[in-house]
């Protein structure tokens, strides 16, 4: 299922799973610097914009990643693309199944590269190409997250050969690993003022949660047409929860 909210032939920006949360809120500070904007998610957004068009597919599965993926390139001319879309699937070690790690690896980094192989003709031919892959601080070790983490650091390894192999392209490659985000999912399983909620908050050092606004500013930055200079990088936007875990 496809809705077609704009059928402009202008440059636009890929956000995955913006129909909802970080995603949306990148989505929407794009849109509001007037930058057409095309949503790739498992369930079609309730919101929309003259500028947003929205796609439906499941990125778990690689047929429809790669042909919701071919009609996106047929139609748009796709300038930057940030790899948001993401599931967390907990587990430890003892209960983690080879079932949610295919579901991630899928997710997290069959989806991105084949996105990317599928954009790259208009990325390259843009001259500024721009690539932001939502990574995790959860890539530098988090319990009860095995396979998600793996994958999330999966993401960085990604984002840095990437770097490297398109950075004569003028394609910038660059990842964001968010913290604690106050997201409508995390709000399900972390009520305002639970015990874990103020275990949390008490490890965040700038003493709140973060906001999805939060992360898409850090997305802004990645993909301004103006910043062309950083690439491979990786920038926490965690209240500074990685410190002392993070290298320098």
């Amino acid at each position: 299922m496809t809705e077609h909210n704009s059928t402009s032939v202008t440059p636009v920006t890929v956000v995955t799973g913006a129909s909802n949360g970080i995603g949306k809120a990148i989505a929407e500070a794009l849109l509001a610097q007037g930058r057409a904007v095309v949503n790739l998610d498992y369930v079609l957004p309730t919101w929309s914009h003259p500028l947003l068009t929205s796609y439906q597919a499941d990125l778990t599965d690689e047929a429809s990643t790669r042909e919701r993926a071919a009609e996106i390139a047929a139609k748009h001319q796709v300038t930057a693309l940030v790899n948001n879309a993401g599931a967390t699937r907990p587990g430890t070690i003892d209960t983690a199944t080879t079932a949610q790690l295919d579901d991630v690896v899928g997710l997290h980094l069959r989806a991105p590269m084949l996105l990317v192989q599928a954009f790259l003709p208009t990325l390259r031919a843009s001259g500024q190409g721009r690539i932001v892959n939502m990574s995790s601080r959860a890539a530098l070790g988090k319990g009860d997250r095995i396979v998600y983490s793996a994958t999330k650091a999966g993401m960085i390894g990604m984002t840095r050969t990437l770097a490297m192999e398109l950075g004569r392209d003028g394609i910038t490659v660059n990842a964001i690993g968010p913290g604690p985000i106050a997201t409508e999912l995390f709000r399900q399983s972390n009520p305002e003022g639970a015990p874990q909620t103020e275990r949390i908050l008490k490890s965040i050092a700038v003493g709140r949660m973060g906001t999805p606004d939060d992360v898409a500013r850090a997305a802004l930055f990645f993909l301004s047409p103006d910043n062309g200079f950083v690439t491979g990088q990786v920038l926490y936007v965690c209240g500074g929860t990685t410190l002392g875990v993070a290298p320098v």
